[in-house]
């Protein structure tokens, strides 16, 4: 339910609605808008009568049922969108990005390489992984702490932010003091212990979307974190399973439109996905993608990613937002 307060509406007032949406069983989000204050009241398990009664009460101009299954993920209950602040750089509203590396940190002069490379061709965030999940167990799994060291390291030298991948409930707290973003990956996108424990994280969260999921499964999997604390979340396409057998991922560009319909939260994913309306771009970067242990054939190299970023618009281009019918 959205309680909208009129615009004189007190802080006692607010305070008051606050204190009997809890009363009800429900949980109180407070979003001050520049005109007016909005207030989501979420949960299953409340009383829902007492709750519309709030109609009543000083300083509430009306309520609304929320109608999506994902409350606070809603852009019912924040039409606004959400801009999502990582180590200083601004992800969503009129800020577009550029988050970009190697798909795995490999050794500190690949890293610090790519680093530089993506710093000095423009690029915002600097991606990496330190723990890498694998098809196979065989594979390539990710240097592990030796791998955050490296990160921080790259992270002083250019001043560029980090994010990386968290994997399971225990390595959160290790992570978390070596980099600026926390990312979830596509096949952890439910899993529900690891949401939970990030939802309390006081970190930004990147939600890669799973290859077989839908786009309100993705907007619920946001949900679990917004409703555990963690407003900081930015979602991430990065493709879905189809009846193509030759490609790895077919990329849905439809679901950045549509995940931007359905929610304030800010979307990156690759490059084609600028037309669609994404707030930014993840590229996987690497000096020399032939001899990458993990995702060499869809890495750039450095001059090819120089190149890209030389032919992209700027990020204070003004985009026309993309809507389509749900």
């Amino acid at each position: 339910m959205i309680v909208n307060m009129s615009r004189n509406a007190t802080q006692e007032q607010i305070d008051h609605v606050v204190e009997r949406i809890k009363e009800c069983g429900y949980q109180a989000h407070v979003i001050r808008g520049a005109e007016r204050t909005v207030i989501g009241a979420v949960g299953s398990n409340g009383r829902r009568a007492e709750l519309e009664a709030l109609q009543a009460a000083p300083g509430v101009e009306e309520l609304v049922p929320i109608s999506q299954p994902f409350k606070l993920v809603s852009r019912q209950l924040r039409p606004e969108p959400s801009v999502v602040n990582v180590g200083g750089v601004p992800i969503g509203g009129e800020h577009w990005i550029v988050m970009a590396g190697p798909c795995s940190v490999e050794s500190r002069e690949q890293l610090l390489a790519t680093a530089r490379a993506v710093r000095d061709a423009g690029g915002s965030i600097l991606r990496g992984g330190a723990y890498k999940p694998r098809t196979s167990p065989y594979d390539f799994q990710g240097l592990g702490v030796e791998a955050l060291e490296l990160l921080r390291e790259a992270r002083e030298e250019t001043g560029l932010p980090i994010v990386t991948e968290v994997m399971s409930t225990e390595d959160v707290d290790l992570v978390s003091e070596y980099t600026d973003m926390l990312q979830v990956g596509a096949r952890n996108m439910q899993n529900f212990p690891l949401l939970r424990r990030l939802s309390r994280a006081e970190k930004p969260i990147l939600l890669k979307r799973s290859p077989s999921a839908t786009v309100k499964e993705w907007l619920l999997a946001a949900e679990y974190l917004l409703s555990g604390g963690n407003p900081n979340v930015v979602l991430c396409e990065r493709g879905i399973k189809t009846f193509e057998s030759e490609l790895r991922n077919t990329f849905d560009l439809a679901a950045i439109a549509l995940a931007k319909e359905l929610s304030h939260l800010p979307v990156v994913a690759d490059p084609s996905a600028i037309a669609a309306g994404a707030d930014g771009i993840m590229i996987e970067v690497h000096p020399c993608p032939e001899r990458a242990l993990s995702d060499g054939p869809q890495s750039l190299d450095l001059k090819a990613f120089a190149q890209l970023m030389a032919e992209l618009d700027r990020p204070e281009r003004k985009r026309a937002r993309t809507t389509v019918k749900v």
